[in-house]
């Protein structure tokens, strides 16, 4: 599957201006991101020690400059539809540049995972959705020492993920290749504590919390859940009112275009928090 794997039906998808006065009422309910008042310490640093780092990582340029690359590129390659869930696929065109243009993540959101990683140095890091591997390179860029494996399901796209890979060196990247619902539970059947996961793969609610329910298994005191576009539909605003009430789920953190939730028991009740970013 995949962002680049799946054909999104419109009808699921909120506007634009929809999706405008959404983001006018997130902001006026969000906090304003300084950490003024915040009485949760976990939240704090995250807030002042990554939240607002403006450093300019040297990877960040190395990745910008492939993605600059990469929306030039005209070459046309195939992309499989395994529709949402389902085992079949059909094929359609698309061109790296479009790809690029339309559903890879922002720089800004590709550098807080990237300063995440590098804040909180998880050891194995999954993500659902590698697409070209933009995000990819920013979350394996930010720990070299870690694991990082991210799963795609149409194979002309992964492999030229992993051709993005060499291009930038990494050696830390293990692509998977195929439907989430084969690939997921074989990988989590070999593997132990997903310290940080990355979870972009299918915009519907049913899927995320599969996912979310069979990464629940292998979540520990310190791992870290980033769910992407959890404002982007309806259904994908329900998906996100029920993985933040978890029962697991000690702490979340709604930044519109992501939302993160932390599992870690030092925090002595739920806490939500919606942050400007």
């Amino acid at each position: 599957m995949g962002k680049t794997g799946i054909v999104f039906n419109q009808q699921y998808m909120y506007s634009l201006p929809q999706l405008a006065l959404r983001y006018l009422q997130y902001r006026l309910r969000a906090s304003n991101g300084r950490g003024h008042g915040m009485h949760s310490p976990f939240v704090f640093d995250f807030i002042t020690r990554v939240l607002n780092d403006r450093s300019l990582y040297p990877a960040y340029k190395d990745i910008e400059s492939l993605r600059h690359q990469l929306k030039q590129d005209r070459q046309v390659i195939g992309v499989e539809d395994f529709g949402a869930g389902s085992v079949y696929r059909s094929q359609q065109q698309r061109s790296i540049g479009s790809i690029v243009r339309n559903a890879a993540k922002p720089a800004k959101y590709g550098q807080l995972l990237h300063r995440m990683v590098k804040y909180f140095q998880p050891a194995n890091i999954l993500e659902l959705g590698t697409s070209l591997g933009i995000t990819s390179a920013y979350l394996a860029t930010a720990a070299p020492g870690s694991r990082v494996v991210t799963m795609e399901g149409a194979s002309e796209i992964a492999s030229r993920a992993r051709k993005n890979f060499s291009m930038l060196g990494l050696k830390n990247v293990q692509v998977v290749e195929g439907n989430f619902e084969v690939t997921l539970p074989a990988f989590l059947e070999t593997t132990g504590v997903i310290d940080f996961a990355f979870i972009d793969g299918n915009h519907r609610k049913e899927p995320t919390l599969r996912y979310f329910e069979q990464l629940l298994a292998h979540q520990g005191n310190e791992s870290i859940f980033i769910f992407d576009d959890i404002h982007w539909s309806a259904e994908m605003e329900e998906a996100w009112e029920i993985i933040r009430k978890h029962p697991s789920v000690q702490c979340s953190i709604d930044l519109f275009f992501i939302g993160i939730v932390v599992f870690r028991k030092e925090f002595r009740e739920k806490q939500q928090f919606e942050i400007r970013f």
